[in-house]
């Protein structure tokens, strides 16, 4: 349990949030949003100590332990990978150093005898004689495999660690857990196990993501950083973002009665109490949307970018024709081989593999950005495109301001391009800022900006969530639902690619899965799984 008294913090003179009072408790997760800059990160820097507030107080319940998701990647790189795990219950890692230093003497004293008995008597009660087992359980849920669990933490790529640093955080079933974007740098598969794994604690969990489908499918209840208040209430973001977009349109509707809108208000907490669907966490959430107060849903101030993806020309019937295509990478890994489909008109297709690599080295090749290693495709005469690559460093290598560097890319004078950074969220005065200087988000919003002035009838999108906020992504999803062109993308976002692609392809070594249906649908079929173990192995 984490108490949250009278809490306060601020920078200079920008209050982030003052008078919070809150208390999580046991069996419940709860899912932080805010936008960029509301304080989510800083509100778990502050529960965990990294941080002092200005002012209140924060308190675990009696003798409770707190873990929290690390993002130094490289702070234990003079450690194995097990003994980092195992440094996630201190307790527990300090017994063993000083068990090991005691069995490790020539000769005990009868005072060593005395506080090796000691120790071992701790040690059985932290559960210590599983310790290994339950930490390799965990790094193997995580996916790292067996033959690297006692290798040095410095020998792990960069998303190894990642998951290293995750299995530390939940190991030893610690009381109360902190997650900061836990799913980055995780794949669909790790991030599902991720999933699965906390609809199971009965911990305290507080989360920091910019999956929704991750926050929907784990959270009780949300956390909302708005209005400089901490505000909590049942329910998942999805029933947040739909309860707020109803109160913005009834705020609108000065002509509608009070009366008409409780009852508007009342049925939309019923149906969403009826839809709840996570087994462990249906009946906790059921009760809590029906005890809701219509009062407490208000509209946000968050602010959604115009992302608005038009077609100059209709694209006739032939797209993109792919035959026998194969990709190497640098080390001589095969990405893909064999490699054809036939994208049909409006098709919004999204590919999957084990290997991210794999995606871009497609996207890459068929932008003429890169040569194949083997096979061709062609595209529709009435085709046009617009693609936004993984890695967007090269445009971003000058020192033009915005409105210089956008008209770069389309015609239009400089009122129209400060029209199109104004639906991407960038203020009057922002403009005129360097690209170069510019953070990833930022970067994200230049590009997307920078598609729109294409009004292609084909989109090309390599992992288009990353380093965007959730308002960012909401919006990008919602016009991607209702583009009439056709999409080709890779993502990590569960529910950007369930609610956008109607056909999935894989990419594999030895060929391609290709199915018309939902990713859900994918995911969860048993032929599918099996075909996939064969076509990895």
């Amino acid at each position: 349990m984490i108490t949250v008294t009278n809490l306060a913090i601020q920078f200079g003179k920008r209050v982030l949030y003052k008078d919070v009072n809150l208390k999580f408790t046991p069996g419940n997760i709860y899912g932080i949003i805010g936008a960029n800059g509301a304080g989510k990160s800083t509100l778990l820097k502050a529960i965990s100590g990294e941080l002092e507030a200005n002012k209140g107080t924060i308190e675990l319940g009696p003798g409770e332990r707190l873990s929290v998701l690390e993002q130094d990647h490289f702070k234990y790189d003079n450690y194995t990978v097990m003994n980092t795990v195992l440094m996630g219950h201190q307790p527990l890692w300090e017994n063993m150093q000083e068990r090991d230093a005691l069995y490790s003497k020539a000769e005990m004293s009868e005072a060593d005898g005395i506080r090796a008995a000691e120790l071992e008597e701790k040690f059985a009660e932290m559960n210590g004689w599983n310790a290994e087992s339950d930490a390799a359980q965990l790094l193997s849920g995580l996916g790292i495999k067996e033959d690297k669990h006692y290798q040095m933490m410095a020998e792990l790529s960069n998303n190894e660690k990642v998951r290293v640093m995750m299995a530390k955080a939940l190991f030893g079933n610690p009381d109360n857990l902190l997650l900061d974007e836990p799913t980055n740098d995780l794949d669909l598969d790790t991030v599902q196990w991720l999933e699965e794994y906390l609809s199971n604690v009965e911990q305290t969990v507080l989360v920091v993501s910019h999956d929704r489908h991750f926050l929907d499918a784990v959270s009780t209840q949300t956390v909302d950083i708005d209005f400089g208040k901490v505000t909590m209430f049942a329910g998942n973001y999805s029933f947040w973002y739909e309860s707020s977009q109803l109160a913005l349109r009834q705020a609108q509707n000065q002509k509608a009665k009070a009366e008409e809108k409780r009852k508007e208000l009342e049925e939309f907490i019923r149906r969403f109490s009826a839809n709840v669907s996570k087994s462990k966490q249906t009946t906790s959430r059921k009760k809590m949307l029906e005890k809701l107060n219509v009062e407490e849903i208000q509209p946000s101030t968050r602010k959604y970018p115009g992302i608005i993806f038009q077609m100059e020309r209709e694209p006739g019937n032939q797209i993109l024709e792919v035959e026998g295509l194969k990709a190497v990478d640098t080390d001589g890994t095969v990405l893909f081989d064999n490699v054809s489909f036939n994208i049909e008109k409006g098709q919004k297709t999204v590919f999957l593999s084990h290997n991210p690599k794999a995606m871009t080295a497609l996207f890459e090749i068929i932008n003429g950005n890169r040569e194949a290693d083997g096979g061709t495709f062609k595209w529709g005469i009435t085709i046009t495109t617009a693609y936004l690559p993984l890695d967007n460093t090269e445009f971003f290598q000058s020192d033009l301001n915005l409105v210089d560097w956008l008209s770069q890319y389309g015609p239009g004078n400089e009122v129209v391009m400060k029209g199109f950074l104004g639906r991407m969220l960038f203020k009057q005065e922002e403009v005129e800022k360097k690209v170069n200087v510019l953070s990833g988000g930022e970067k994200m919003r230049c590009m997307i900006a920078r598609m729109q002035l294409k009004n292609a009838n084909c989109l090309i999108l390599d992992t288009p969530t990353n380093h965007l906020d959730l308002e960012s992504i909401q919006a990008f999803n919602n016009n991607l639902i209702t583009f009439k062109g056709n999409i080709l993308f890779a993502s990590h976002d569960h529910e950007f690619i369930n609610t956008v692609a109607d056909r999935i392809i894989e990419l594999t070594p030895k060929g391609t899965i290709d199915k018309l249906m939902t990713y859900d649908d994918y995911i969860y079929d048993e032929q599918i799984k099996e075909q996939k173990a064969g076509m990895y192995a």
